[in-house]
């Protein structure tokens, strides 16, 4: 599963930062929402010119200056929209995060709840593999910066669409299926993440061990993709 770069987000998703319900304190909101479409298209060019900072550079030269000059547009663009670089960290932590959730919706349409679970698992190891440096130090602005909504919305989001495949199993999960959905949830970040933290770059071998682990966990016959 490939992420979509910023032309191609779903709707609502890229701007999903805008209604203030992914960081809280004034220093992380949005100046303004975008009214047209091209003050959307600006905010969607700056916050990839943002991505692109942080892959490009790291932390350290990740500045508003950077960041207009990558995305082609003046710095009083930026300020526009963003009071600063925390606010546009926690808006591109939102663009993320929705695509990550939109992802794992999707995936409780699947015909079986097997494939259901194998399509969250690759959900969330293209998230954190299709652009694995920007990942891995928006985890980390993440929980420095304590954007519990965003934290708090993946969390629902997988472990719902964990609990709503589970109801549909056969045979059923081997503890409570709330239980079950938590333990799973546990596991697929824990794996992700950790992964993540040591530099790996192999999407098809961590999506391997992943889909073992979870089948494993609930007595089901694994095979590879």
């Amino acid at each position: 599963m490939e992420r979509p770069d910023d032309a191609s987000l779903r709707p609502g998703a890229e701007l999903a930062f805008m209604t203030g319900r992914t960081a809280r304190g004034p220093a992380l909101k949005p100046r303004k929402s975008p009214e047209q479409s091209r003050s959307a298209e600006t905010v969607r060019t700056i916050l990839e010119g943002a991505a692109r900072v942080l892959e490009e550079r790291g932390l350290a030269g990740y500045t508003t200056n950077a960041v207009a000059e990558r995305a082609g547009v003046s710095v009083g663009s930026v300020y526009q929209y963003f009071p600063g670089k925390e606010a546009l960290t926690a808006a591109l932590v939102a663009r993320e995060t929705g695509l990550l959730i939109a992802a794992v919706q999707a995936a409780t349409e699947a015909e079986t709840p097997e494939l259901g679970l194998r399509r969250i698992v690759q959900a969330a190891v293209a998230h954190q593999m299709s652009r694995p440096r920007l990942a891995l130090l928006l985890d980390r602005e993440e929980n420095r910066l304590q954007l519990a909504d965003s934290l708090d919305a993946v969390t629902r989001a997988i472990s719902g669409a964990l609990l709503a495949l589970l109801g549909h199993l056969e045979p059923a999960p081997p503890v409570e299926a709330e239980i079950a959905a938590g333990d799973l949830f546990a596991l697929v970040r824990g794996m992700v993440d950790a992964a993540g933290e040591r530099g790996e770059r192999a999407g098809d071998a961590l999506e391997h061990r992943v889909l073992r682990a979870v089948f494993s966990y609930l007595g089901l016959p694994f095979a590879a993709l």
